[in-house]
Protein backbone atom coordinates (compact mmCIF):
# COMPACT_ATOMS: atom_id res chain seq x y z
CA UNK A 1 0.00 0.00 0.00
CA UNK A 2 1.25 3.17 -0.97
CA UNK A 3 1.78 6.47 1.35
CA UNK A 4 -0.55 9.09 1.53
CA UNK A 5 1.80 11.29 2.10
CA UNK A 6 5.61 12.28 1.87
CA UNK A 7 7.91 14.27 3.03
CA UNK A 8 11.67 15.19 2.70
CA UNK A 9 14.85 17.69 2.90
CA UNK A 10 13.29 17.93 6.42
CA UNK A 11 14.66 18.79 9.44
CA UNK A 12 12.79 16.65 11.60
CA UNK A 13 13.17 16.63 15.47
CA UNK A 14 12.75 13.42 17.01
CA UNK A 15 12.69 12.46 21.14
CA UNK A 16 16.61 12.93 21.45
CA UNK A 17 17.96 14.38 18.24
CA UNK A 18 17.60 16.34 15.39
CA UNK A 19 17.62 14.07 12.26
CA UNK A 20 17.47 15.59 8.06
CA UNK A 21 15.76 12.88 6.54
CA UNK A 22 12.52 12.22 5.20
CA UNK A 23 8.76 10.60 6.69
CA UNK A 24 5.82 8.69 4.95
CA UNK A 25 2.09 9.06 6.22
CA UNK A 26 -0.43 6.60 5.80
CA UNK A 27 -3.99 6.06 7.19
CA UNK A 28 -3.40 9.08 9.04
CA UNK A 29 -0.26 7.63 10.89
CA UNK A 30 3.42 8.28 10.39
CA UNK A 31 5.05 4.70 9.37
CA UNK A 32 8.90 5.43 7.84
CA UNK A 33 10.54 7.67 9.86
CA UNK A 34 14.16 7.59 7.95
CA UNK A 35 17.55 9.73 7.67
CA UNK A 36 18.48 10.87 4.15
CA UNK A 37 16.81 11.28 1.00
CA UNK A 38 13.93 9.20 -0.56
CA UNK A 39 13.34 8.60 -4.08
CA UNK A 40 9.87 8.80 -3.55
CA UNK A 41 8.19 10.38 -6.68
CA UNK A 42 5.43 12.01 -4.54
CA UNK A 43 7.89 13.51 -1.71
CA UNK A 44 7.09 16.85 -0.70
CA UNK A 45 10.58 18.32 -0.55
CA UNK A 46 10.24 20.65 2.81
CA UNK A 47 13.09 22.94 1.72
CA UNK A 48 15.40 22.06 4.93
CA UNK A 49 12.03 23.70 6.99
CA UNK A 50 11.70 21.95 10.43
CA UNK A 51 8.93 19.32 11.10
CA UNK A 52 8.11 18.74 15.13
CA UNK A 53 5.66 17.18 16.28
CA UNK A 54 1.73 18.87 16.39
CA UNK A 55 1.92 21.08 19.62
CA UNK A 56 -0.41 19.50 22.79
CA UNK A 57 -2.21 22.63 24.63
CA UNK A 58 -2.71 21.98 28.44
CA UNK A 59 -3.81 25.01 29.31
CA UNK A 60 -5.24 27.85 27.34
CA UNK A 61 -8.04 30.27 28.10
CA UNK A 62 -8.44 31.35 24.95
CA UNK A 63 -11.80 30.00 23.88
CA UNK A 64 -13.11 32.11 27.07
CA UNK A 65 -10.95 35.04 25.23
CA UNK A 66 -12.85 34.70 22.51
CA UNK A 67 -16.31 33.99 24.44
CA UNK A 68 -15.62 37.21 26.39
CA UNK A 69 -13.61 39.58 23.90
CA UNK A 70 -14.18 42.68 25.96
CA UNK A 71 -15.62 43.05 29.77
CA UNK A 72 -19.63 42.21 29.41
CA UNK A 73 -19.38 41.21 26.09
CA UNK A 74 -20.53 38.45 25.01
CA UNK A 75 -19.75 36.50 21.93
CA UNK A 76 -21.69 34.11 19.89
CA UNK A 77 -20.16 30.74 21.13
CA UNK A 78 -19.90 29.03 17.44
CA UNK A 79 -17.86 31.64 16.16
CA UNK A 80 -15.87 32.42 19.16
CA UNK A 81 -14.94 28.36 19.21
CA UNK A 82 -13.99 28.78 15.33
CA UNK A 83 -11.70 31.40 15.77
CA UNK A 84 -10.33 30.09 19.06
CA UNK A 85 -9.58 26.90 16.80
CA UNK A 86 -7.87 28.45 13.96
CA UNK A 87 -5.63 30.72 15.92
CA UNK A 88 -4.16 27.86 17.68
CA UNK A 89 -4.53 25.55 14.87
CA UNK A 90 -1.94 28.91 12.85
CA UNK A 91 0.09 28.21 16.27
CA UNK A 92 1.37 24.70 15.50
CA UNK A 93 -1.39 22.93 18.28
CA UNK A 94 -2.75 20.13 17.04
CA UNK A 95 -4.53 19.40 20.14
CA UNK A 96 -5.76 21.94 22.62
CA UNK A 97 -7.52 21.32 25.78
CA UNK A 98 -10.05 23.74 26.70
CA UNK A 99 -9.41 25.67 29.71
CA UNK A 100 -12.99 26.45 31.41
CA UNK A 101 -13.40 28.31 34.45
CA UNK A 102 -15.91 27.23 36.69
CA UNK A 103 -17.34 28.91 39.68
CA UNK A 104 -17.24 32.89 39.74
CA UNK A 105 -19.00 35.42 43.12
CA UNK A 106 -20.37 37.41 39.65
CA UNK A 107 -22.83 35.14 38.65
CA UNK A 108 -23.01 37.41 35.24
CA UNK A 109 -19.62 36.58 33.98
CA UNK A 110 -18.33 34.48 31.95
CA UNK A 111 -17.37 31.30 34.98
CA UNK A 112 -20.55 32.17 37.19
CA UNK A 113 -23.19 31.03 34.07
CA UNK A 114 -24.06 27.79 33.03
CA UNK A 115 -21.70 26.44 30.00
CA UNK A 116 -24.24 24.28 28.66
CA UNK A 117 -24.30 26.27 25.08
CA UNK A 118 -20.40 26.19 25.03
CA UNK A 119 -20.39 22.79 25.45
CA UNK A 120 -22.94 22.10 22.75
CA UNK A 121 -20.91 24.32 19.90
CA UNK A 122 -17.67 21.65 20.95
CA UNK A 123 -19.50 19.00 20.12
CA UNK A 124 -21.78 19.98 17.37
CA UNK A 125 -18.55 21.56 15.60
CA UNK A 126 -16.87 18.45 16.18
CA UNK A 127 -19.22 16.21 14.46
CA UNK A 128 -19.43 18.48 11.98
CA UNK A 129 -15.84 18.26 11.13
CA UNK A 130 -15.69 22.27 11.46
CA UNK A 131 -12.53 22.00 13.76
CA UNK A 132 -9.03 22.07 12.59
CA UNK A 133 -7.47 20.89 16.06
CA UNK A 134 -8.56 18.24 18.27
CA UNK A 135 -10.65 19.62 20.85
CA UNK A 136 -10.57 18.34 25.34
CA UNK A 137 -12.00 20.03 28.00
CA UNK A 138 -10.09 20.89 30.88
CA UNK A 139 -12.60 22.29 33.54
CA UNK A 140 -10.65 24.91 36.43
CA UNK A 141 -12.85 25.06 39.54
CA UNK A 142 -12.37 27.66 41.40
CA UNK A 143 -12.84 25.89 44.78
CA UNK A 144 -13.70 28.91 47.31
CA UNK A 145 -17.03 29.90 44.76
CA UNK A 146 -20.11 29.24 46.11
CA UNK A 147 -21.39 28.07 42.72
CA UNK A 148 -18.79 25.40 41.63
CA UNK A 149 -20.32 22.60 41.89
CA UNK A 150 -23.44 23.39 40.56
CA UNK A 151 -22.07 24.56 37.25
CA UNK A 152 -19.65 21.82 37.12
CA UNK A 153 -22.65 19.71 36.19
CA UNK A 154 -22.77 20.64 32.73
CA UNK A 155 -19.40 19.01 31.96
CA UNK A 156 -20.08 15.93 34.44
CA UNK A 157 -19.34 12.71 32.37
CA UNK A 158 -18.35 14.50 29.32
CA UNK A 159 -16.36 12.11 27.25
CA UNK A 160 -13.89 14.85 26.17
CA UNK A 161 -13.36 15.91 29.58
CA UNK A 162 -9.37 14.82 30.03
CA UNK A 163 -8.17 17.06 33.06
CA UNK A 164 -9.43 18.85 36.09
CA UNK A 165 -7.61 21.67 37.89
CA UNK A 166 -8.03 22.84 41.66
CA UNK A 167 -7.72 26.84 41.81
CA UNK A 168 -8.09 28.94 44.64
CA UNK A 169 -7.22 32.58 44.07
CA UNK A 170 -8.35 33.81 46.96
CA UNK A 171 -6.33 37.27 47.50
CA UNK A 172 -2.98 36.95 50.57
CA UNK A 173 -2.08 33.41 49.09
CA UNK A 174 -0.77 31.40 46.37
CA UNK A 175 -0.38 32.99 42.70
CA UNK A 176 -1.41 36.49 45.09
CA UNK A 177 0.57 36.10 48.05
CA UNK A 178 1.01 39.92 47.13
CA UNK A 179 -1.94 41.44 47.79
CA UNK A 180 -0.64 44.72 45.46
CA UNK A 181 -0.50 42.59 42.47
CA UNK A 182 -3.97 41.25 42.89
CA UNK A 183 -5.33 44.73 42.99
CA UNK A 184 -2.64 45.90 39.93
CA UNK A 185 -4.79 42.88 38.19
CA UNK A 186 -8.20 42.91 39.06
CA UNK A 187 -8.35 46.67 38.92
CA UNK A 188 -6.51 46.69 35.70
CA UNK A 189 -8.19 43.96 33.55
CA UNK A 190 -11.32 43.84 35.11
CA UNK A 191 -12.19 46.91 36.07
CA UNK A 192 -13.04 46.69 39.74
CA UNK A 193 -12.62 49.67 41.66
CA UNK A 194 -10.32 50.01 44.48
CA UNK A 195 -13.36 49.81 47.01
CA UNK A 196 -14.89 47.02 45.31
CA UNK A 197 -11.13 45.25 45.45
CA UNK A 198 -11.29 45.73 49.08
CA UNK A 199 -14.64 44.53 49.52
CA UNK A 200 -14.35 41.18 48.14
CA UNK A 201 -10.73 40.79 49.94
CA UNK A 202 -12.21 41.08 52.71
CA UNK A 203 -15.25 38.69 51.51
CA UNK A 204 -13.04 35.84 50.28
CA UNK A 205 -11.43 34.67 53.46
CA UNK A 206 -14.94 33.89 54.45
CA UNK A 207 -15.77 32.04 51.07
CA UNK A 208 -12.38 30.08 51.31
CA UNK A 209 -13.58 28.91 54.71
CA UNK A 210 -17.02 27.59 53.75
CA UNK A 211 -16.43 26.12 50.87
CA UNK A 212 -12.88 25.16 49.07
CA UNK A 213 -12.19 22.10 51.11
CA UNK A 214 -15.39 20.55 50.82
CA UNK A 215 -15.36 21.33 47.18
CA UNK A 216 -11.71 20.32 47.24
CA UNK A 217 -12.65 16.76 48.22
CA UNK A 218 -15.30 16.58 46.18
CA UNK A 219 -13.21 17.18 43.15
CA UNK A 220 -10.53 15.15 44.53
CA UNK A 221 -13.25 12.27 44.65
CA UNK A 222 -14.11 12.91 41.07
CA UNK A 223 -10.96 12.91 39.35
CA UNK A 224 -10.61 8.98 41.16
CA UNK A 225 -13.73 7.47 40.22
CA UNK A 226 -13.92 8.48 36.95
CA UNK A 227 -10.04 8.27 35.84
CA UNK A 228 -9.57 12.36 34.87
CA UNK A 229 -6.12 13.69 35.54
CA UNK A 230 -5.75 16.10 38.19
CA UNK A 231 -3.71 19.47 38.53
CA UNK A 232 -3.09 21.36 41.61
CA UNK A 233 -2.85 25.30 40.37
CA UNK A 234 -0.37 28.11 42.17
CA UNK A 235 1.20 25.68 44.45
CA UNK A 236 3.53 28.16 46.90
CA UNK A 237 4.40 26.03 49.61
CA UNK A 238 5.71 22.42 50.42
CA UNK A 239 2.38 21.66 52.03
CA UNK A 240 0.69 22.82 49.15
CA UNK A 241 2.27 20.12 47.19
CA UNK A 242 1.81 17.50 49.69
CA UNK A 243 -1.90 18.21 49.70
CA UNK A 244 -1.83 17.99 45.97
CA UNK A 245 0.20 14.70 45.71
CA UNK A 246 -1.68 12.83 48.66
CA UNK A 247 -5.41 14.09 46.48
CA UNK A 248 -4.01 12.31 43.93
CA UNK A 249 -2.89 15.08 41.30
CA UNK A 250 -0.38 14.54 38.62
CA UNK A 251 0.17 17.83 37.66
CA UNK A 252 1.58 20.79 39.43
CA UNK A 253 0.39 24.09 37.66
CA UNK A 254 2.37 27.41 37.52
CA UNK A 255 4.18 26.70 41.23
CA UNK A 256 4.84 30.24 42.60
CA UNK A 257 8.24 29.33 43.75
CA UNK A 258 11.50 27.78 43.42
CA UNK A 259 10.73 25.18 46.36
CA UNK A 260 7.43 24.65 45.39
CA UNK A 261 8.29 22.90 41.98
CA UNK A 262 11.29 21.12 43.16
CA UNK A 263 9.20 19.49 46.17
CA UNK A 264 6.73 18.85 42.95
CA UNK A 265 8.97 16.71 41.12
CA UNK A 266 10.44 15.04 44.28
CA UNK A 267 6.49 13.98 44.95
CA UNK A 268 6.82 13.06 40.97
CA UNK A 269 4.44 15.50 40.04
CA UNK A 270 4.71 17.17 36.34
CA UNK A 271 5.56 21.38 36.32
CA UNK A 272 3.45 23.15 33.95
CA UNK A 273 4.71 26.45 33.32
CA UNK A 274 3.53 29.46 31.36
CA UNK A 275 4.97 30.21 27.54
CA UNK A 276 4.36 34.11 27.89
CA UNK A 277 6.53 34.04 31.23
CA UNK A 278 9.55 31.88 29.60
CA UNK A 279 8.79 35.00 26.41
CA UNK A 280 8.37 38.02 28.75
CA UNK A 281 11.56 36.95 31.06
CA UNK A 282 9.71 36.49 33.77
CA UNK A 283 6.10 36.14 35.87
CA UNK A 284 3.22 39.03 35.37
CA UNK A 285 2.87 38.11 39.17
CA UNK A 286 6.40 38.40 40.44
CA UNK A 287 6.34 34.33 40.99
CA UNK A 288 9.24 32.66 39.91
CA UNK A 289 10.52 32.43 36.47
CA UNK A 290 9.79 29.70 34.13
CA UNK A 291 13.36 29.86 32.31
CA UNK A 292 14.42 29.25 35.89
CA UNK A 293 12.79 26.58 36.71
CA UNK A 294 14.50 25.44 33.16
CA UNK A 295 18.03 25.71 34.11
CA UNK A 296 16.95 23.42 37.13
CA UNK A 297 15.47 20.84 35.09
CA UNK A 298 12.03 21.22 37.14
CA UNK A 299 9.82 22.66 33.99
CA UNK A 300 8.35 19.52 32.26
CA UNK A 301 5.70 21.64 30.70
CA UNK A 302 5.06 24.53 28.63
CA UNK A 303 1.39 25.74 28.96
CA UNK A 304 0.43 29.78 26.20
CA UNK A 305 -1.82 30.08 29.00
CA UNK A 306 -3.48 33.42 27.23
CA UNK A 307 -1.42 33.81 24.09
CA UNK A 308 -1.40 30.82 21.66
CA UNK A 309 1.53 31.53 19.78
CA UNK A 310 3.75 32.07 22.90
CA UNK A 311 4.32 28.39 22.68
CA UNK A 312 6.91 28.14 19.82
CA UNK A 313 8.58 31.50 20.94
CA UNK A 314 8.79 30.05 24.65
CA UNK A 315 10.61 26.97 23.11
CA UNK A 316 12.99 28.66 20.71
CA UNK A 317 13.81 31.37 24.08
CA UNK A 318 15.09 28.12 25.92
CA UNK A 319 17.12 27.34 23.10
CA UNK A 320 18.46 30.14 21.75
CA UNK A 321 19.73 31.03 25.75
CA UNK A 322 21.30 27.88 26.04
CA UNK A 323 18.62 26.57 28.58
CA UNK A 324 17.58 23.41 26.80
CA UNK A 325 18.24 21.43 23.46
CA UNK A 326 16.20 22.01 20.79
CA UNK A 327 14.81 18.40 21.10
CA UNK A 328 14.27 19.04 24.97
CA UNK A 329 12.45 22.28 24.30
CA UNK A 330 9.78 20.47 21.93
CA UNK A 331 8.88 17.68 24.41
CA UNK A 332 7.90 20.86 26.58
CA UNK A 333 4.84 21.68 24.22
CA UNK A 334 4.34 17.73 22.71
CA UNK A 335 5.73 14.57 24.15
CA UNK A 336 5.42 15.37 27.86
CA UNK A 337 1.98 17.36 27.97
CA UNK A 338 0.32 14.57 25.86
CA UNK A 339 2.16 11.67 28.21
CA UNK A 340 0.85 13.95 30.94
CA UNK A 341 -3.11 14.04 29.63
CA UNK A 342 -3.08 10.24 28.99
CA UNK A 343 -2.26 10.55 25.22
CA UNK A 344 0.13 7.80 24.07
CA UNK A 345 -0.92 8.19 20.31
CA UNK A 346 0.55 12.00 19.48
CA UNK A 347 3.50 14.08 20.56
CA UNK A 348 6.37 12.27 18.79
CA UNK A 349 7.89 11.80 15.44
CA UNK A 350 7.94 8.45 15.31
CA UNK A 351 6.57 5.07 13.95
CA UNK A 352 2.74 4.25 14.58
CA UNK A 353 2.04 7.76 16.22
CA UNK A 354 -0.66 9.84 14.82
CA UNK A 355 0.36 12.36 11.74
CA UNK A 356 0.12 15.56 13.67
CA UNK A 357 2.90 17.74 12.55
CA UNK A 358 4.05 21.37 12.03
CA UNK A 359 5.95 22.40 9.21
CA UNK A 360 8.37 25.72 10.78
CA UNK A 361 10.97 27.77 8.92
CA UNK A 362 13.54 29.91 11.25
CA UNK A 363 14.05 32.92 10.75
CA UNK A 364 17.17 35.00 12.49
CA UNK A 365 16.46 37.99 14.24
CA UNK A 366 18.35 41.28 14.08
CA UNK A 367 18.81 40.66 17.89
CA UNK A 368 20.40 37.18 16.51
CA UNK A 369 17.31 35.26 18.33
CA UNK A 370 15.00 33.04 15.87
CA UNK A 371 11.42 33.19 15.43
CA UNK A 372 9.45 30.32 14.41
CA UNK A 373 7.33 30.98 11.38
CA UNK A 374 4.74 28.30 11.14
CA UNK A 375 4.15 27.45 7.56
CA UNK A 376 1.95 23.84 7.43
CA UNK A 377 0.36 22.28 10.02
CA UNK A 378 -1.50 18.57 9.60
CA UNK A 379 -4.11 16.88 12.10
CA UNK A 380 -4.42 13.11 11.58
CA UNK A 381 -2.54 13.24 7.91
CA UNK A 382 -4.88 15.89 6.88
CA UNK A 383 -3.45 19.11 6.11
CA UNK A 384 -5.42 22.34 8.54
CA UNK A 385 -3.15 24.99 7.71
Amino acid sequence: MSADLVFKNARMVLTDELVHGSLSVRDGHLVQVNSGNTASPQAQDMGGDYLLPGLVELHTDNFERHLIPRPKVHWAELPALLAHDAEVAAAGITTVFDAMGVGDVEHDSLRGGDMGQVIAAINDSSQRGMLRADHHLHVRCELPAANTVDLFQAFHGHPRLSLISLMDHTPGQRQWENIEHARIYYTGKKGWSQERFDHQVAHAATLQSRYAQPHRDYFANYCRSHGIAMASHDDTTLEHVDQAHAEGACISEFPTTLAAARHAHQRGLLTVMGAPNVVRGGSHSGNVAAAELAQHRLLDILSSDYIPASLLSAVFRLVDDGILSLAQAVATVTRNPARAAGLTDRGEIANGQRADLVRLRLVEMPNGRHHAVVRSVWRDGQRVI
